[in-house]
């Protein structure tokens, strides 16, 4: 047993009972409105520029790093990653590990005018339909908790709904099931999924074996300028931070010292 292999058992279960109170069928609907007249931002578009794009995380706590901000103030954090220079925000809406939550994301999206990533584990459709309703732009997939079937079925749905699929990744075995899943955006993970430890040189060692054209996000572990240099020169397109965000007393300051904006 590796350390997702609770969480998703929990997140199985938490999909039950929200199906119970609110039906797929219910659901449809409200995602299909919010898909053809909501406000939609792209993150593949967001992350597109020359300069390395941040994924600013919002995440009260995890399983590895326990409470990070305990009074977090989302709108004032997301905000601050704006203003920041963050291209992107991700939202952690995990609730018994992480302490997220939904009205997390419909929050940071009615805080700022960033594409919002919805952080979570993705295991069936249901998922991609109250991501949808709740106003996200981009999912991530995990490979390590699905299927090839499964990713390919969720990441079909989400292109459909018009989000975009962050297909995550912890290895080369991943890496190829990604690729041929047709992943139009890569994240690579640097935690290991048994021991939770962090290897930053992960990223460095997968990312020239990602296809050609295909964008490339760091996940998990960098928290300083020159990383994020290294990371540009090896032809990654966007880093996504959290805990070392979350942590620091002025969190745009800290935002503006990655980004290079206003610094």
């Amino acid at each position: 047993m590796n350390a997702l292999d609770p969480i998703v058992a929990a997140t199985r279960e938490e999909v039950s009972r929200r199906k119970r109170r609110l039906t797929e069928a219910q659901l449809e609907p409200i995602a299909s409105q919010q898909a053809t007249g909501g406000d939609r931002r792209s993150l593949l578009q967001a992350i597109a520029g020359p300069a390395l794009a941040v994924i600013a995380e919002h995440k009260r706590r995890s399983p590895s790093a326990g409470v990070i901000r305990a009074k977090s103030g989302l709108e004032d954090v997301v905000g601050a990653y704006e203003r920041g220079g963050a291209s992107a925000v991700s939202v952690l809406t995990e609730g018994p590990s992480f302490g997220g939550s939904l009205e997390d994301l419909r929050a940071a999206k009615a805080a700022v005018r960033l594409p919002i990533l919805r952080k979570d584990f993705i295991v069936e459709r249901y998922q991609v339909l109250e991501s949808c309703a709740a106003g996200a732009d981009a999912i991530l997939l995990i490979v390590a908790v699905l299927s090839r079937d499964e990713l390919v079925a969720l990441a079909r749905e989400a292109d459909a709904w018009g989000l975009t699929a962050l297909v995550e990744v912890h290895d080369e075995a991943e890496l190829e099931v990604a690729a041929a899943s047709g992943a139009r955006l890569i994240g690579i993970n640097n935690r290991d999924l048994t021991t939770l430890a962090v290897d930053r040189r992960r990223t460095l060692e997968l990312a020239p074996d990602v296809p050609a054209g295909i964008p490339v996000v760091a996940e998990s572990g960098f928290s300083a300028a020159a990383e994020l240099e290294q990371l540009a020169q090896a032809g990654v397109s966007a880093v996504l931070i959290g805990e070392a965000l979350m942590r620091a007393p002025d969190v745009e300051a800290a935002c503006r010292a990655l980004t290079g904006i206003g610094v």
